[in-house]
């Protein structure tokens, strides 16, 4: 399937900012899943300071605003090619070996919910299985529903109140997998909806390591494995490293957020 994705996200300030640094994920990676056709990332209002490859073999370029600038806007566009794999993204590369994805951080870290959810997984020899067992049992816990979680919400808390969306079902799974001694890790990108081309938000899901089939993925929120709407963007332990768009500005300017997705065949 081919995909045209236009994605723009335009920051406003309401006064001059003196200095501002953003840091951007929004190249999609290349893989089994997919190839890139064409890509471009353009700004207006800022300059790209350098770019460099992650640990995760992620895209990141940091994005310097010009000096007393109120507004930037950074627009990315191009068509992905993509192929149907049942979710499977085939063998570990990059820098951070394996056993790196095993490793809880600040938003994944476990507490007493996510670990008898952990526990009370039946055992299963099938370990693909058993990961599609619990990419259930989380949207069951979990109902997906926006405006009750933020980006800051941790895989325990959105557990504990029992509603979050994307983010959130992410985030409990990896940090599930992790306590069944499963690497898994976070991924953003993007989903191509069936019943709209204007899309709200960027989509998330998870992928775990399995022996001799390699990482999979698992889309909790949906309930399935990755299929060729999906294009792949970046990874990371947990949203923090695989966040689209982050960034300081100082000054103390207030700041506004518009964004525009499209994803269409």
């Amino acid at each position: 399937m081919r995909l045209h994705i236009s994605h723009k996200t335009h920051y406003s300030y309401d006064r001059p900012v003196p200095y501002g640094l953003q840091q951007i994920r929004l190249t999609p990676k290349s893989c089994v899943t997919q190839s890139i056709k064409n890509w471009t990332v353009d700004i207006e209002g800022g300059r790209e300071e350098c770019a460099f490859d992650d640990q995760h073999g992620n895209r990141v370029q940091l994005i310097g605003l010009h000096a007393g600038q109120q507004e930037i806007s950074i627009t990315c566009s191009g068509d992905i090619e993509t192929l149907p794999t049942n979710g499977v993204v085939g063998p570990h590369s990059g820098f951070a070996p394996l056993w790196y994805y095993k490793r809880h951080t600040p938003l994944t870290k476990p507490g007493k919910l996510i670990r008898k959810l952990a526990a009370d997984m039946p055992g299963n020899a099938n370990t693909i299985q058993r990961l599609h067992d619990l990419s259930a049992t989380i949207r069951e816990a979990i109902a997906y529903e926006t405006d009750r979680t933020d980006s800051g919400t941790t895989a325990e808390e959105a557990l504990k109140v029992g509603h979050g969306v994307c983010q959130d079902h992410a985030h409990t799974f990896v940090s599930a997998a992790r306590l069944l001694d499963i690497p898994a890790r976070y991924v953003s990108g993007y989903l191509m909806m069936d019943d709209r081309v204007q899309q709200e938000a960027s989509h998330a899901w998870a992928e775990a390591y399995v022996a001799d089939v390699g990482w999979i993925g698992f889309d909790v929120s949906n309930v399935i494995s990755p299929d060729e709407r999906y294009v792949r963007v970046a990874t990371g332990l947990d949203y923090d490293e695989a966040a689209p768009i982050s960034g300081i500005v100082f000054g103390g300017a207030a700041e506004s957020l518009l964004v525009s997705l499209q994803v269409q065949q």
